[in-house]
């Protein structure tokens, strides 16, 4: 066999049929990584040896005929925000350096393993998850392998980009405010954000507890499902993780749209998106019959309120170190947790309390919808270092703005996949378009982005490098 990585999809079984050995996969994925990333910048860490013997027990499996797990020999990379036994968790910081190693691997990496999957290494990130740039000043930007003079969006910036590079076929992300979307969006591959509450977030370094949520990219919307149906599961250490029932969205990709109402965010969506944009938008409703432009209830609102707990409860998980070893932080975000911990107790509540309400209205109207589309990103990805967004004339804050479009969206706690598609006024770079369901409907969201990959007009695409 050559060594050249296969779709994600295709591995497990090209192992399990004898066509290929999971040595023979992790080898050809290496050399991707070694070759690349130089220029990238994605890996902060990489465990060739974990890696080397994880492929071995699955070789060796297969040749005692044992039953095989869906991601037998699949590689894969984690943002550094995951435990991996032995290793210290950076979370995209340099405070954390001296830290105790991890006595254990964070959950989801468990089951990934336990599916078979074969972990390389960790990846770079926004520091403590606060930004959509992945310009770290610790470990060095990560660059967008579509163009390397641009972002590849953040906070799950590297795991966006290691999956663009081809350098792996998953990797695992979070998402508090968009940092699995916006990446997904900018470097032109797949992404799920999980509902709130259905993957597990024990052995991961927190953002915003009320808000982060775990989930993975793909190569591919097979690759998403394959991934994400190996990590559900209830934990009862988190208290979060209220999913009792494990969803198996695998087979639900062939079921496809019939039945399905689908419609068009509308409004606040629209008017805070370049015609690039909206023109991705509209491709994906044109492949979907979605005719019907739908109003979300107080997006703006729902922006402000997420913005306000994001701030207060970054601000006061790193209280200690803020007053102690401020100017070891960030240079890009550590204003903005000293003003989080600086914000009035009353700001905090009146936007939980909100959140209530919010939540209560995007409920009722998935009542009347099965699946809303909406632009990942306003625009594609920036230049590296950029301070402004020009949206439609007006010129809005660049870090901040990336996730001006899904910021409301996990505030309400919505599964969202987000589709690559390739709009031909941005000199080759891709904007994604977010699926959403409403909470605890991943298989829906998943059905309508396979149904959007069959017609070709969305697909990841590996970077010429």
């Amino acid at each position: 066999m050559k060594r050249t990585l296969l779709p994600s999809f295709d591995i497990a079984a090209a192992i399990a049929a004898g066509e290929t050995s999971a040595a023979e996969v992790l080898e050809a994925c290496i050399a991707r990584i070694d070759a690349t990333d130089g220029r990238i910048n994605a890996f902060t860490g990489k465990s060739y040896a974990r890696a080397r013997a994880e492929a071995q027990a699955v070789d060796a499996a297969r040749s005692r005929g044992e039953a095989l797990g869906p991601l037998a020999g699949v590689p894969y990379a984690v943002k550094n925000l995951f435990d991996i036994e032995g290793e210290v968790t950076l979370a995209g910081s340099n405070i954390h350096h001296h830290h105790a190693r991890a006595k254990a691997d964070a959950v989801l990496v468990q089951r990934m393993r336990a599916a078979g999957a074969v972990l390389v290494g960790s990846l770079n990130m926004d520091e403590f998850a606060y930004g959509f740039t992945t310009e770290n000043s610790h470990y060095g930007a990560c660059h967008n392998p579509h163009d390397l003079a641009r972002s590849a969006g953040g906070s799950s910036g590297g795991s966006g980009a290691a999956v663009a590079a081809g350098q792996v076929p998953i990797a695992l992300g979070s998402d508090t405010n968009g940092s699995i979307r916006v990446p997904a969006s900018l470097c032109g591959v797949w992404g799920l954000k999980p509902t709130f509450g259905r993957l597990s977030r024990r052995g991961s370094y927190p953002f915003v507890h009320s808000i982060d949520q775990l989930g993975c990219f793909a190569d591919s919307v097979q690759g998403l499902s394959l991934s994400y149906d190996a990590m559900q599961g209830a934990d009862p250490l988190d208290p979060a993780c209220r999913a009792t029932q494990v969803q198996a969205t695998l087979p639900a990709l062939q079921h496809g749209i019939e039945g399905l109402r689908i419609g068009v965010l509308g409004g606040y969506f629209q008017d805070l998106a370049t015609p690039a944009a909206l023109s991705v938008l509209e491709s994906a409703a044109s492949v979907l019959g979605a005719t019907q432009q739908v109003e979300w209830p107080d997006a703006a609102l729902a922006r402000a309120a997420a913005f306000i707990i994001t701030a207060s409860e970054g601000g006061a998980l790193h209280l200690d170190e803020l007053r102690s070893r401020a100017d070891e932080f960030e240079p890009l975000s550590v204003d903005r947790f000293i003003a989080g911990a600086l914000q009035p107790a009353s700001w905090y509540l009146r936007a939980q309390r909100f959140r209530r309400v919010y939540r209560d209205r995007v409920n009722a109207l998935f009542q009347k919808w099965d699946v809303v589309l909406a632009p990942a990103t306003p625009v594609s990805a920036p230049l590296l270092g950029s301070e402004w967004l020009d949206i439609n004339g007006q010129q809005h804050p660049c870090r901040p703005s990336l996730g001006l479009l899904t910021q409301p969206i996990s505030f309400a706690g919505c599964p969202v996949v987000a589709a690559p598609f390739w709009p031909q006024r941005t000199h080759g770079m891709p904007i994604g378009v977010q699926v959403i369901a409403a909470p605890w409907r991943e298989d829906l969201a998943l059905r309508v982005a396979m149904t959007l990959q069959r017609s070709g007009l969305a697909h990841g695409k590996k970077a010429a490098l």
